[in-house]
């Protein structure tokens, strides 16, 4: 029923274009280019399943950052935020069932995010305002021969727009729901003959939507205060979720002589706001149920137990400053002056919206860029492109993720991270421009540290996880299009890369637990050197570094890969090209950097691959009134990284393959002048085909596990948009235009090891707005609403069973808004 109902209301949406009169249309489809194979084409030119986005028609569908997306493209899922990230800055990217959910440094992302053509290495920061874009490309499928590594799953490009030799002016604000404040400007100025400039301007601002309530009757029971454990920080505000952000762009673009051109090109980010919102779901017992045994027995009864080190002082002697007392038989000593909470299921709310959080909950990130583009045409068929980038990023943030005014799974984290790269892009034609080609040579080089500080059981675990990362990667490439004649054209490409990375892993646990539990061999009094000397005789544990649960030498790998691309096309008229192709690509390898148990070595997790093969089709119809673009494809998926829950460590490694095989369809048709409807469906049967020994997850009361047959996360089977937009043209030469945004997205599951009470049900968003403008055109207000049936999900969670928690992320409700924007 779910199938035939999509592909009714697709089916009726073409059919409706198809069956109307075409001499009676007077409008065509706009003409979008991109740039997905290194050059200025027509999207329907470009034999790749493409999803492009004007500015403009962003600015009418609300659009303001990269997560938006997913409402508008097919075979899409693009959060903002990750599990346990804490921050809306951090993109979790999926397309077609590819790509990762995770923000640390040591694990890369399955979908590349470009800015003007300028890779982001890292989903910290990748949530990107856009405040002065162009166009937007969502390319489908493994991008390596032209994009290279971590495009996997495919890649978004963002192109911002470039100043011309003409005066432009544009300021808007949008006020809506939540006090939401967003400020937006652009200026493009000529400043001399062939120079011009741009600065770009955007600020959001927005309540949170998570309140922190007070625990009934805490003041009766004694609490650490949060400072005494390792953080990034310790801002801890009365509400969970809110914006808080501004963005500056700057481009200064000069036509140096007739065959070169240099854009020079800067942005700053700037996020100091709440942390991401969580509710508690469930309490599972796990380290939060060991806290709740040390403050409920005797001491003779800890002792009988073999306890008594367990629930002793929390730390060592490797840092006695850090020592916290013991909170052993605080609730069964005869002393009311010193009782704890439980923790337990008392602290489920029942809200969506309230917790009883107390801990740290902020994300703070400053990002800095700057490029140059060198565009120099060497002759009529001839081009020489060099892209050199700079960027960098400090980031910290932290999410209380237990619901309670206790330390039961306190997160946080911070990265310092920068990137150079170089590309040179040679591309041409030939044969009377019958065949097109590039060439180029890439250099990327990166440096960073990520630093852990969870913090579980009110202290019975304290992770503290310094990690050193450097990447080094060069690739060279080329691909040729050869339209051999009316009929055919054939596509042929390689890349091949060398990548080399380092990652020196200093994850310590500052309590001492090993020696603790299992070993009972030490409590937090034990001098360093019985420490030591108890580590000397265990395996995987370090004399020198009695805490380390990382490795003792820093860790280096190579990483070689070469990706293809084979295509042919058929051109059976002027308007219609059929394709089919055969592409490769691959996501890095790396370690994994955080421990359930110390070592001192461990085995890196092996690169992803990827091959698909896709046949489609790409139309304009009824004199182009009418574009309807289908895919089918079928994907083999190798070697798969995801995180799994090991202990109390989300790990990453390889899981095993897939077999991934979906459906996508496109349609845009003009009904009239005044109407239009945009339209999409996609289909994904995304599971695993194997599964290696050691990520078998049987099912259970909590999760449906992990096997052969099994779906990957994050991938809803179904989904499908219908856009349609209607403009009235009225007397005085003033405009109204009326559009609705409706997206079905099927059922999905958060996690690898999909956990039920993280599953997100399947969701109906429609959003609609009222556009006016005079026929000046200089200004334009909007009236709207996102989310209008009010559709709470969840956008991520986080399941830890070993800790005792099992929380998750909800969205937004409705949202109503209004817009001005004035432009010169």
């Amino acid at each position: 029923m779910k199938t035939q109902y999509l592909c009714k209301n697709l089916l009726a949406a073409a059919g409706a274009a198809l069956l109307f009169n075409h001499t009676t249309l007077a409008m065509q489809i706009e003409e979008v280019v991109v740039t997905a194979q290194k050059r200025a084409e027509n999207v329907q030119d470009v034999p790749i399943a493409i999803s492009a986005f004007q500015g403009d028609a962003l600015k009418e569908r609300g659009v303001t950052d990269i997560s938006n997306l997913s409402n508008v493209a097919p075979s899409v899922t693009l959060d903002a935020g990750t599990p346990f990230s804490g921050s809306t800055a951090v993109l979790g990217a999926f397309i077609r069932g590819i790509g990762s959910n995770d923000f640390a440094m040591n694990i890369d992302p399955g979908v590349g995010v470009y800015l003007d053509g300028v890779y982001l290495a890292r989903s910290v920061g990748a949530n990107l305002d856009l405040p002065d874009v162009e166009r937007i490309e969502v390319l489908k499928g493994p991008q390596g021969t032209l994009f290279g590594r971590n495009t996997i799953g495919g890649a978004v490009s963002v192109v911002t727009r470039t100043p011309g030799d003409m005066f432009e002016f544009e300021a808007g604000l949008t006020i809506g729901e939540d006090g939401r404040q967003d400020f937006r400007g652009y200026v493009a100025v000529p400043i001399a003959d062939g120079l011009s400039g741009s600065l770009a301007f955007a600020s959001k601002n927005r309540d949170g939507i998570g309140e922190r309530i007070a625990f009934p009757g805490a003041d009766g029971y004694v609490f650490e205060d949060i400072t005494v454990f390792r953080s990034a920080g310790y801002d801890a505000a009365s509400e969970e979720g809110d914006q808080d952000e501004w963005t500056l762009r700057a481009k200064l673009f000069w036509d140096a002589s007739d065959s070169v051109n240099v854009t020079l090109s800067s942005d700053y980010m700037e996020q100091d706001q709440q942390g991401q919102n969580s509710t508690l779901l469930a309490t599972l017992g796990g380290l939060s149920g060991l806290y709740n045994t040390c403050v409920s027995l005797t001491t003779e009864q800890l002792a009988g137990a073999g306890l008594t080190n367990i629930c002793g002082d929390r730390g060592t002697q490797v840092n006695p400053d850090m020592i916290l007392p013991s909170f052993a038989s605080a609730n069964v000593d005869a002393d009311p002056n010193n009782d704890r909470l439980l923790y337990n299921d008392q602290f489920l709310t029942g809200s969506k919206d309230k917790t009883y959080s107390t801990g740290a909950n902020f994300s703070k990130l400053r990002s800095f860029s700057a490029s140059a583009i060198i565009d120099w045409d060497i002759n009529d068929n001839l081009t020489l492109k060099s892209i050199t980038s700079y960027r960098d990023l400090d980031w910290a943030a932290a999410q209380d993720m237990d619901g309670s005014p206790l330390v039961i799974a306190d997160n946080s984290f911070s990265t310092v991270q920068d990137q150079l790269s170089q590309e040179f892009q040679l591309t041409g034609s030939a044969l009377d421009e019958s065949l097109n080609f590039v060439v180029g040579a890439y250099y990327f080089q990166e440096d960073g540290v990520l630093v852990d500080h969870p913090s579980f059981g009110q202290g019975l675990l304290q992770i503290y996880g310094p990690n050193d990362i450097e990447t080094e990667n060069t690739a060279v490439f080329g691909q040729v299009d050869w339209r051999i004649n009316d009929l055919v054209g054939i596509t042929i490409g390689g890349r091949y890369t060398v990548e080399d990375k380092n990652i020196d892993i200093g994850q310590e646990e500052l309590n001492g637990l090993v020696y603790k539990l299992p070993l009972n061999a030490a409590n937090a009094q034990t001098p360093v050197e019985e420490l030591a000397a108890i580590a000397d005789t265990v395996p995987f544990l370090v004399a020198s570094e009695p805490l380390l649960y990382g490795f003792v030498d820093e860790q280096s790998e190579e990483f070689k890969n070469f990706s293809a691309k084979l295509g042919v096309q058929l051109y059976p008229t002027e308007d219609i090209m059929v394709y089919a192709s055969w592409s490769e690509g691959y996501k890095t390898g790396g370690w994994t950097t955080r421990f359930t148990v110390p070592t001192e070595s461990v085995e890196p997790f092996d690169e992803e691959e990827a091959t698909t093969v896709e046949l489609g089709i790409k139309s304009q119809l009824l004199d182009n009134s009418v574009q309807l673009n289908a895919a089918v494809f079928a994907t083999d998926y190798e070697n798969i990284q995801l995180n799994q829950q090991v202990g109390v460590s989300p790990t990453i490694d390889n899981q095993g393959d897939a077999e991934i095989k979906g459906v996508e369809i496109e349609l845009l048709a003009m009904l009239s002048e005044s109407f239009s409807v945009n339209a999409n469906v996609s289909y994904l049967d995304a599971t695993f085909s194997e599964i290696l020994p050691e990520a078998f997850l049987a099912p259970s009361e909590l999760q449906a596990g992990v096997y052969k047959g099994s779906e990957l996360p994050k991938t809803p089977e179904w989904q499908f948009n219908l856009s349609p937009r209607y403009e009235w043209s009225l007397n005085s030469g003033a405009s109204v235009v009326l559009l609705a945004d409706y997206t079905w997205t099927d059922e999905l599951w958060n996690d690898t090891e999909r956990t039920y009470l993280l599953k997100r049900d399947s969701v109906e968003n429609l959003n609609m707005s009222l556009i006016f403008a005079p026929a000046s055109e200089q200004w334009q207000v909007t009236l709207g609403a996102t989310n209008l049936l009010d559709e709470r999900y969840l956008q991520t969670g986080f399941a830890q069973p070993a800790t005792g928690i099992l929380s998750g992320t909800y969205s937004r409700g409705s949202q109503w808004y209004a817009s001005f924007r004035y432009s010169l």
